[in-house]
């Protein structure tokens, strides 16, 4: 058996083992007692190290705790009193971080913990220690010195690699609606009133505003912002010049105190309400394609790093155009007709999915109108395949010029097409599909001088013909294909949809 000197150490007081154990840890041990009405406080215990490090004597703060908290910062001395009412009240853990002067007259950051614990007469005591932060809040500072600087950047952070992560699970035909919730998404982190995307021509002569999210209440600019000439701005054209030359950040604090050579950006930003604005240059391949920027309607301090957090932003726009650049490229080639120009099957379904998705999700509506030349077989056999290829081409130079950049044209197969129609409310598919019947008949199709009378067929079927929104495209394309059937039955040159048949 050993004996308690064992456990002490040889010949080791208990005492003394005790105080050297108190050393070794890092920070200082304590005990605090507050009185029950609050008039008294003090340290029954502290260990040594409070003398070490602010020349407070344990024997004075024993009797009175006014001479540590004679040496917080004025800045944290409410919160630490409002903290510890708080904890003696609601007998809570005690935590917080203050500022404490040092023997040298520096301040420093502390952290302190303890556990309270009501005695019979009603007074507090706690049990705990404090230690020296100061070096992670160094660490700190470097993200604005406050933790909710830590939670802002940790904010970002997670907001980067969610849209990151969207941005990396891109599916093809989706980057407009990814840039467009990336927008949504820093314009709201940054509580700014505009973010947008701008992209220039080749010789940053004109530049056109492609995508744009508003704070609600804010008029939208897109529209008013297409082939835009700013060849005439002098200044602007300098900043481009840094955009394209050096990766050069543009920050306008204040619209109101551009130079004399940007009076005509003055002029037009404060006609639009800007205030302030980033601008910062997006690249593709290297090349400066354009600036992704943000707008401020309200005199606003921006942080120091605004820049650097909107260069990050950037370069995963900058990353997505340039992955979105390099699919398009690949794909170009399975996802096209050789022949017409036009989109494939391969390019059709995907798209009929996300409009699917759309009309789950959102209650969009849409429609498939699928045309078939009539005839077509006898084309080819009395004047060849040559003229059958010509017919196929003009049908498709239609098919594009009657429709609209929102709707998905495509090739379906042999003398078919497929034209998916995004709707509005106010949307008349029928009147569109009539226009197309009409425009093939008018057209004046002839080949090797001779001509060929042409004529097309269709049939519509919108998603809103269906009991349910499938979860396939199959079965729209299926109605539409059955009512196409109707339509070449009915004698051509007409169209079917779910209220009949109609000719032009």
């Amino acid at each position: 058996m050993h004996d308690q000197q064992d456990s002490d150490g040889p010949g080791q007081d208990p005492q003394e083992f005790y105080n050297k154990l108190i050393t070794s840890v890092p920070g200082i041990l304590y005990t605090f007692w507050v009185s029950a009405d609050g008039s008294e406080q003090r340290f029954p215990y502290v260990s040594q190290r409070v003398n070490d490090w602010f020349g407070l004597e344990p024997e004075a703060l024993q009797k009175s705790a006014d001479g540590l908290f004679g040496i917080v910062h004025p800045d944290d001395l409410a919160g630490i009193l409002e903290s510890i009412q708080t904890s003696a009240l609601n007998l809570t853990v005690w935590e917080h971080c203050a500022r404490l002067k040092l023997t040298s007259g520096e301040y420093q950051w502390f952290e302190g913990h303890s556990e309270p614990d009501r005695l019979s007469d009603g007074s507090t005591l706690w049990y705990g220690q404090f230690h020296n932060v100061q070096q992670y809040k160094e660490l700190e500072q470097t993200l604005r010195e406050s933790e909710a600087e830590h939670s802002y950047q940790a904010g970002f952070q997670k907001l980067i690699a969610d849209l990151s992560k969207e941005f990396i699970n891109l599916h093809f035909g989706t980057i407009d609606e990814c840039i467009n919730e990336l927008l949504k998404n820093i314009g709201q982190f940054f509580g700014v009133d505009r973010a947008y995307l701008f992209t220039f021509t080749d010789n940053y002569q004109f530049m056109a505003n492609t995508h744009e999210w508003v704070n609600p209440g804010v008029s939208a600019l897109m529209d008013r912002q297409q082939n835009v000439y700013i060849g005439c701005f002098q200044w602007w054209q300098q900043q481009i010049s840094g955009m394209v030359s050096h990766n050069k950040v543009v920050f306008i604090p204040d619209a109101s105190e551009l130079p004399d050579i940007a009076d005509g950006e003055r002029e037009l930003l404060e006609r639009r309400g800007v205030c302030s604005m980033f601008a910062v240059p997006v690249k593709v391949r290297g090349r400066v394609t354009g600036f992704f920027g943000v707008d401020s309607l309200r005199q606003r301090r921006w942080r120091e790093d605004q820049g650097d957090l909107l260069i990050i932003v950037s370069g995963l726009l900058s990353g997505a155009l340039e992955r979105h650049n390099l699919e398009q490229k690949l794909l170009s080639q399975s996802i096209r007709d050789p022949l017409t120009g036009l989109h494939n099957r391969r390019y059709l379904m995907p798209r009929l999915y996300e409009m699917l998705g759309r009309a789950s999700r959102n209650q969009e509506t849409f429609a498939v109108a699928m045309f078939d030349i009539d005839h077509f077989k006898q084309i080819n056999d009395s004047l060849g395949h040559l003229a059958g290829d010509y017919v196929l081409t003009e049908i498709a130079g239609i098919l594009e010029q009657q429709t609209r950049g929102m709707d998905v044209v495509a090739r379906f197969g042999g003398e078919e097409f497929v034209v998916a129609y995004s709707l509005e409310q106010s949307d008349d598919v029928g009147r569109m599909v009539a226009r197309i019947l009409q425009a093939v008949r008018d057209h004046h199709f002839k080949f090797e001088g001779s001509p060929i009378e042409v004529t097309v067929s269709a049939g519509i079927a919108a998603v809103t013909d269906l009991p349910q929104i499938p979860s396939s495209p199959d079965p729209v394309i299926g109605k539409a294909d059955r009512y196409l059937y109707l339509a070449k039955q009915a004698g051509r040159d007409c169209f079917v949809d779910a209220s009949g048949t109609y000719r032009i």
